[in-house]
């Protein structure tokens, strides 16, 4: 089985430490964020990871794109949107996908190989088990929007539309992405499962973002799921990710649902707690998923993205999580 990470890890910025660091420092072209990212590709690696992200090492989901998405803003910590919402000149991720693969494939070989022209994350309907790349990742528009203040230019009663501008922005930077060599792309919309987000204009957003890719597309969708997730599989997507470590109800409601009409991000690590899963129960939960969705179906991944957790702990996570499967 694939194995895989939400996104996000606990790597802070660094301090120049090199001479030439601080040189750089000096000059005003040091990023203390590429030792961090760099570290957060260096241990997802190390974990034995085949899927892994650049860590989000630069910030909050929502303040990553309000700071450069054209009509969006942070005033005073508070993401707003101001104006009308345009397509950034400037990819978000894009840089640092390209960073994250540099670096995985000075780490390990099996990452260099992967990124040959005749590899493909699916064999047919199956997933390529052999597979290594990164993720880029996108918070969705419906979870932008829904998390921001709507202040000026739009009335704020007309979600739709805004929406709907936030996916045509989303699209070039999910286009971005894919052309820096992204493996997949996961769009990140938590508030699908609060009751608040209209189902069917997230739908037309996320299709509207999705058709012109060539890459596979998850869509990860945290919280308990089971008064959509009959809903979501039938988004525009290849895989439906969500959390089934922390939510046991997904489980039934996964066995309720499922269709066989997707593949499932199965969320087998616990990350909402600083302590480390025990092996038995993550080996025994997967098997649980294997029973309602079958292997060929499955890629395995912690419940939600790690930024709140300490490095240590999260990497002893991934290992469990990368241990659990080769038991399998």
């Amino acid at each position: 089985m694939l194995t895989t990470v939400v996104g996000s890890y606990p790597s802070l910025p660094q301090d120049p430490k090199s001479i030439g660091s601080k040189i750089s420092n000096f000059l005003g072209s040091y990023d203390p964020y590429i030792p961090a990212l760099e570290i957060a590709v260096k241990d997802q690696v190390n974990a034995h990871v085949d899927i892994i992200s650049d860590g989000q090492v630069r910030g909050d989901m929502i303040e990553l794109f309000a700071r450069n998405i054209p009509g969006m803003a942070v005033v005073e910590n508070t993401p707003k949107i101001l104006g009308k919402i345009k397509p950034s000149t400037n990819s978000s991720g894009a840089r640092d996908l390209k960073l994250a693969i540099k670096t995985a494939q000075k780490i390990s070989k099996d990452f260099l190989d992967s990124f040959k022209t005749d590899s493909k994350l699916f064999d047919g309907n199956d997933l390529n088990t052999n597979f290594k790349g990164v993720k880029g990742i996108i918070t969705g528009p419906t979870t932008l929007v829904l998390s921001s203040r709507v202040e000026g230019y739009y009335n704020r009663d007309k979600k739709e539309k805004i929406i709907t501008d936030m996916a045509i922005a989303l699209k070039k930077e999910a286009y971005e992405l894919q052309e820096a060599g992204a493996a997949i792309i996961q769009i990140d919309e938590p508030f699908l499962s609060t009751g608040v987000a209209d189902l069917k204009t997230a739908k037309n957003a996320l299709k509207m973002i999705t058709d012109s890719l060539d890459v596979p597309v998850s869509l990860h969708v945290c919280g308990d799921v089971g008064d959509v997730l009959k809903d979501i599989l039938k988004f525009s997507v290849q895989i439906i990710d969500c959390e089934f470590a922390g939510i046991p109800n997904n489980i039934h409601s996964l066995e309720q649902e499922y269709n066989n009409s997707k593949k499932i991000g199965f969320g087998c690590i616990d990350t909402k707690v600083e302590s480390v899963d025990e092996l038995n129960h993550v080996v025994k939960l997967i098997k649980m998923g294997l029973d309602i969705i079958g292997e060929e179906n499955m890629m395995i991944d912690p419940d939600c993205g790690m930024r709140m957790l300490s490095r240590d702990t999260a990497l002893l996570k991934l290992k469990k999580m990368t241990e659990a499967v080769g038991w399998l």
